[in-house]
Formats: structure tokens, C-alpha cells, sequence
């Protein structure tokens, strides 16, 4: 690939999903327009939402891309604060753990993404598995409710864990000193993100097409064999292809790309299994077509941490 600058390079990726986004739009428009008149398709409707949702959220990528640094780490402190919120809303708390609330959204998350805002990865690295998880029963205890206190600590723990630990790690990609790559860490965030999102996407279109043999019929009905197979290898495939965004070989690319995509098929399942326990199809309705905004990022909470570790170990210096 000739060489680009990398503000040309993030120009040509979100170009290239603007392409994307215009012939997903036209296909959904069509599909529309073909409706008898006076009807209307849930799935089509589900879909075109899905991509109107899409350009918004790309939108915002862009221009959180072109603050900088700032407005990235700003951003996921965002989602994360909106993910915990859903994550606790469906969670059984009582008013003994108001206090380890107040530490989990008021110190632990920010001081989590200042940690990574000042390039501090010893304290950013265990501040929430264990000083958070040391904290946070305490302070559960000092409420003096002991009324399934075990499960109480373990969901706000678990809800800290999965929405502020692990989504922490996208924008610490901005951390990592890479030789010959200075300058173009938010390449990885576009790399990651574009990856795991589009395994979503694949797996979906796959599932419809194709799909027959349910995966998880009781955690989530909509997920197929065929489904998996065919969004997890074709998102590989541009894995391998978009090699050129990253310090990787093609190869590389590929197989990191199959890692995070298995990582966050299971990160998915896993939040899909948490929703059926509490009795809800979605975390929140913020996204429309999409649900909550941890139903958008849950596989990409279970895939940044190995993401974040397998650069950090391999390529850097």
C-alpha cells in the first residue's frame, strides 16, 4: 500500500464505511419502497434504523477521532459511565450499596480513564481488580444490609469489571510506544472497532441468509452456527485486508482479527445471558434499532482487554 500520513489514513477508513453505510442505505431503501403501500416490515423497519443509527454513531466517531486524544479518552469515559448505568439500572441494589455506587460512577470511572489520560498502566492496570474490588464491599458493608449482600457486591463488581475495566482498554490503545508507528494509535481503535462491529454485523446477515442451526436458543434466539462461521470468517478476511492500518503482517492481522472476533462473539453471549437472567430483550433504548449502549459495545468490552494485551506485549518496545 503506498504511504499515507495518518490523518489521510483515518480519512480513507471512514470514507470507505461511508461507502458502505450509502449502499447498506440504498439496499434499505429499496427493500422499503417495495412494501405494498399502507405496510410496514418489522425487519426492514429494524434494519433501517440499524443504518440510520450507524451513520450517527460513525459521524461521531470522525469528528471524536479528529479532537484527538482528549475527546477519545472523553468519549469511552462516556460510554462506560452509559453502560454501567444500564448495566446497574437492571441490577439488584438496595439502599446499602448507594455508596458503592457513588465510588463505582463518581471516582473509580473517572479516575480510571485520568490513569489512562496520564500514561500511568502500573496503577491503570490494577485500580479497579483490586483496589476497586477491595473498596467496594467495604463500603457495601458499612450500609449495614447484609440481604444478599454477596450477590449485591459481586453484580456492582462485575458491572465495573465489564463496563469501565474492560472498555478502559480502547482508548489506552493511545498508551502503547510502537516502533515505526508513532502517531497512528487511533489506527488500532479504528482497526479494533471496525473488526468486532462488523462481526456483529457479518454474523447477523449471515444468520439471515444462511442460518439454520440456533447456537444459544435460550440465551439469544437470533444467533445461528451459520451465523458464527460465516461473520467470524468474514470478518477475518478484513482483518487481513485492513493489515495496511496496523504494525501487523497480513497474517498477523488475520489471526489477532479471528481472536477478538471470538472474544467478542463470547462477550455477546455473555451479556445476552445476563439480559435473560434479569428478564430484559435489551439493555436500554438509547441507540434506536440497537437497543442500549451496552448492547452495542458488549462484545467489544470482552475483546479490548486481549486486543490492548496482545499488541502492548508483542510490539512494544
Amino acid at each position: 500500500m503506498p504511504a499515507h500520513s495518518p490523518n489521510q489514513t483515518l480519512l480513507l477508513i471512514f470514507a470507505g464505511v461511508a461507502a458502505l453505510l450509502a449502499v447498506a442505505s440504498a439496499i434499505g431503501g429499496f427493500l422499503a419502497w417495495r412494501q405494498p403501500a399502507g405496510t410496514r416490515n418489522p425487519v426492514i423497519a429494524n434494519l433501517n434504523a440499524r443504518i440510520n443509527a450507524w451513520w450517527v454513531m460513525v459521524a461521531l466517531l470522525g469528528a471524536v477521532f479528529w479532537g484527538g486524544r482528549g475527546s477519545v479518552i472523553l468519549l469511552f469515559a462516556f460510554i462506560s459511565f452509559q453502560a454501567l448505568r444500564e448495566f446497574i439500572s437492571v441490577t439488584y441494589t438496595r439502599s446499602g450499596d448507594h455508596g458503592a455506587l457513588v465510588w463505582s460512577f463518581f471516582f473509580f470511572l473517572p479516575l480510571q480513564y485520568a490513569l489512562i489520560a496520564i500514561d500511568w498502566y502500573g496503577l491503570f492496570s490494577i485500580f479497579i481488580p483490586v483496589y476497586a474490588f477491595l473498596l467496594l464491599p467495604i463500603s457495601a458493608s458499612l450500609g449495614a444490609d447484609t440481604k444478599r449482600f454477596f450477590e449485591r457486591a459481586a453484580k456492582v463488581q462485575w458491572g465495573l469489571m465489564i463496563c469501565v475495566y474492560c472498555l478502559s482498554h480502547v482508548p489506552a490503545l493511545l498508551t502503547l510506544d510502537i516502533p515505526g508507528f508513532t502517531g497512528r494509535n487511533l489506527q488500532l481503535i479504528a482497526f479494533l472497532v471496525l473488526i468486532v462491529q462488523s462481526s456483529d454485523v457479518f454474523q447477523y446477515i449471515w444468520g439471515k441468509l444462511l442460518g439454520r442451526r440456533k447456537l444459544a436458543p435460550e440465551i439469544s434466539p437470533s444467533k445461528t452456527v451459520e451465523g458464527l462461521l460465516g461473520g467470524i470468517l468474514t470478518s477475518t478476511a478484513l482483518g487481513a485486508a485492513l493489515w495496511w492500518i496496523t504494525p501487523f503482517a497480513p497474517w498477523q492481522a488475520a489471526l489477532i482479527a479471528l481472536c477478538i472476533n471470538i472474544f467478542g462473539f463470547f462477550g455477546g453471549l455473555v451479556l445476552s445471558a445476563i439480559k435473560r437472567d434479569r428478564g430484559v430483550k435489551d439493555w436500554g433504548a438509547m441507540i434506536e434499532g440497537h437497543g442500549g449502549m451496552l448492547d452495542r459495545v458488549d462484545s467489544i468490552s470482552f475483546s479490548a482487554p486481549v486486543f490492548f494485551h496482545i499488541v502492548r506485549y508483542w510490539w512494544v518496545a
